[in-house]
């Protein structure tokens, strides 16, 4: 049995081969394993791309028609206010676009044993939370007379954070070099060192006080533990990465984040491609539409290929393309064709939209052949 698939090698690629190996029926016999493998080589051949075919057209009305029928704009987390999760159409622009902003980043955190069986995960999940200062404090008033802030805090809620007015008062020392910080049992002093603090000053400083960091991960503002299938892993509203793989008993392996370039940074390129895929797919599969992967393939192709994710504008992709007609065609077209002839730039009208803009036929398809005939004398 091995020595006829063995044959095949060379004309299907080994992925295939190893499909066929692991699903074939028990039982199979030689004649019937050979037709199994002949018209998976046809098929494998009806499926290869033909010499000339435009395939990004195709990959690009492939995604843009379903695109039209997008609804869902944002999924939203039951019981928790702040968690939400762009979708639809809003979320394939901000992945194409490139955009580093994200309107909701978001992570999934798996976890290793004990913590994904849920044995203290809530705890857990707290210590990821970032905490600033206002989530602690009761409330902030200002003194006229000394420009001195008081920070009441909230002793319940810090006691559910494991946190004591020592490592407040060192958080806030740290963050904010022009006041002096002083414990007050209930409440945080903070006095400002220069000598006269305008009014203005003092409430700007009040409100900057508020953001102070304290605990937890950086971006991280809301946590949700949510079991699926057997295991409990960590929902987030904002992403950090690079930090959350540092924690003790995170699965490095599975943990994710919908930032396609933090993704970038800590795993590489050939990751972020991945998760653009991946992200893609997900939000065309979340609305029930039928999109063939390999069109989106392409477009995280494009967008990778220089070594680096570039979204699809023209400050990404069409910047880079050879051709200036074809970044003329984008955006912004009397720039391109005065900065190509500034530095005396040369067109070889090699792809589609050039060739389209002089009326000549396009490199594709039929395009590609050059037909001369021998005429007769």
């Amino acid at each position: 049995m091995d020595k006829t698939i063995n044959e095949y090698e060379g004309k299907i690629p080994k992925k295939l081969l190893e499909g066929i190996r692991e699903y074939l029926p028990k039982g199979t016999n030689h004649s019937k394993l050979k037709k199994i493998l002949d018209k998976a080589v046809r098929e494998y051949k009806d499926a290869k791309v033909h010499s000339g075919e435009s395939v990004g057209i195709i990959a690009a009305e492939s995604i843009g028609e379903p695109g039209t029928q997008m609804t869902l704009n944002t999924f939203h987390f039951a019981g928790v206010s702040e968690m939400n999760v762009t979708l639809g159409l809003p979320r394939i622009i901000e992945i194409l676009d490139g955009r580093k902003q994200l309107k909701t980043p978001a992570m999934e955190i798996h976890l290793k044993a004990p913590y994904s069986k849920g044995k203290n995960i809530k705890e857990f999940a707290l210590s990821i939370k970032e905490t600033k200062l206002g989530e602690i404090a009761l409330e902030f008033s200002i003194s006229l007379v000394d420009s001195e802030i008081e920070v009441k805090l909230d002793k319940e809620k810090m006691k559910t954070l494991g946190l004591t007015n020592g490592q407040v008062v060192s958080s806030i020392a740290k963050q904010l070099k022009k006041f002096n910080v002083k414990d007050n049992k209930d409440s945080i002093l903070l006095r400002s060192r220069a000598k006269e603090e305008s009014l203005n000053e003092v409430y700007k400083a009040k409100e900057s006080v508020k953001n102070i960091h304290l605990t937890g991960i950086k971006g991280i503002s809301e946590v949700l533990p949510v079991k699926r299938g057997d295991e409990y892993l960590i929902v987030t509203s904002g992403s950090n990465l690079p930090e959350v793989l540092q924690l003790q008993g995170v699965d490095v392996y599975r943990t994710t984040t919908n930032n396609i370039f933090e993704i970038e940074k800590v795993f590489g390129v050939e990751a972020a491609r991945r998760a653009i895929i991946n992200e893609v797919y997900k939000v065309i599969e979340n609305q029930g539409l039928n999109v063939d992967v390999r069109h989106i393939m392409l477009v995280a192709d494009t967008m990778c290929f220089s070594g680096s994710v570039k979204g699809i504008t023209r400050y990404g992709v069409v910047s880079e393309k050879a051709s200036v007609l074809a970044r003329a065609s984008f955006e912004t077209p009397i720039k391109h064709i005065i900065n190509a002839a500034l530095v005396g730039e040369v067109d070889d009208l090699n792809s589609v939209v050039e060739n389209v803009m002089l009326n000549q036929p396009v490199p594709v398809g039929t395009g590609i052949p050059k037909l001369v005939t021998k005429s007769e004398k």
